[in-house]
């Protein structure tokens, strides 16, 4: 099936040696709010090999619109009705088409750089956090990249003031905006210095459904993982599951810890270079992601002891289809070197993950 593109959000720029380089610019033509689906038209359509200079933007930037919003953010919010919003929360760009890519395949994703659209991001604590009971109010912490070139990182994000969200009874909204004079921003009790670690929160292909999901719970079609280390350097891999891949990006953040206790990261506009290829001979079954030192498999469930379940089986498939181990020997190596941890507690569908060292098989 022939699927349409929206022309009008592309540029292109053909290379010699690394196939074709688009540009995908967010704007309401280019994204959807708060949803995956399968069914959803691509506006962008690519080769095997190409790049995409993809721009993302935060759900969030409406917690600071003095400082997260621009001319072209504030379109989106605009340019997208409330009611074509969820039942999910994130600003999704896409989806992009990849042409060769069908069911049974992998999706590989690189990510070449990221770079900050805007200096600032925003944290919350909100109502889905996991000691929102303890806590019993939501607040927001506004972060700023210090010591940062113009258009790129710096070594650390620091806390600029926080606010306690009265917007609405209970952030349970997209695109909420809290106009700054109507709250009282205060500034953070210590001093503190956040390492950067910018990545996609959201990346990932159309599941195997046709129904509308929400982009909150992630799942092994990837989505909203919330693993800080999708970011520069990285390579994930993705099971093809609809014809084209249909590949989307979002929430973008510039750092976050393991856990993601309070509920969110700091969420940031990025923007993004990625190459995206077909891998006919690498069948994945959850986003498989590698980096210069390791291997990051991927579980997802209900409860931690599902989702941990699903990372240790995730480790044996890798351990024993890559590097030819047995069943048993993967397993006593997943006990005494692989680090396993928990990804996120926020998102309904718990996420843990597995590390494993290339420096193990050295």
């Amino acid at each position: 099936m022939t699927r349409p593109i929206l022309s009008a959000t592309i540029a292109r720029t053909d290379t010699a040696a690394a196939g074709t380089t688009h540009r995908l610019t967010a704007t309401p033509e280019s994204c959807y709010w708060g949803y995956i689906d399968a069914g959803q038209d691509p506006v962008l359509r690519i080769e095997s090999g190409d790049v995409v200079e993809i721009e993302t933007i935060t759900h969030h930037a409406g917690d600071a619109p003095d400082l997260l919003m621009d001319e072209g953010i504030r379109a989106v919010w605009d340019g997208i009705p409330v009611d074509q919003r969820g039942p999910g929360v994130h600003v999704l760009t896409g989806p992009i088409y990849v042409e060769g890519a069908m069911p049974g395949d992998s999706l590989v994703v690189q990510i070449d750089d990221l770079a900050p659209r805007l200096p600032y991001g925003s944290n919350c604590a909100a109502n889905w956090g996991l000691l929102y009971d303890k806590m019993g109010k939501e607040r927001i912490s506004i972060y700023e990249l210090v010591d940062a070139p113009d258009g790129a990182f710096g070594a650390v994000a620091k806390p600029m003031f926080g606010f306690d969200f009265t917007a609405r009874d209970l952030y349970d909204l997209p695109g909420v905006i809290s106009e700054p004079g109507l709250t009282l921003r205060e500034p953070f009790g210590v001093d503190i210095s956040v390492p950067v670690r910018p990545h996609f929160g959201v990346l990932g292909v159309a599941p195997d459904t046709d129904d509308r999901l929400s982009s909150i719970p992630p799942g092994q079609f990837g989505g909203n993982v919330d693993d800080w280390r999708i970011g520069m350097g990285a390579t994930v891999y993705y099971p093809v599951s609809a014809e084209g891949g249909l590949l989307y990006a979002g929430d973008p953040h510039f750092a976050q810890g393991d856990g993601e206790i309070c509920g969110t990261a700091i969420e940031a506009s990025l923007n993004g270079r990625i190459r995206v290829s077909v891998a006919k001979d690498i069948s994945v079954t959850s986003p498989l992601l590698e980096n210069a030192d390791s291997w990051v498999t991927h579980g997802f469930g209900d409860t931690l002891d599902q989702a941990m379940t699903m990372a240790a089986e995730q480790t044996l498939w890798l351990l024993t289809s890559r590097f030819g181990m047995t069943t048993d020997d993967a397993y006593s190596l997943c006990s005494v070197g692989v680090d396993f941890g928990v990804t996120q507690v926020v998102d309904g569908t718990v996420g843990c993950h597995g590390i494993v060292a290339k420096s193990l098989f050295v």
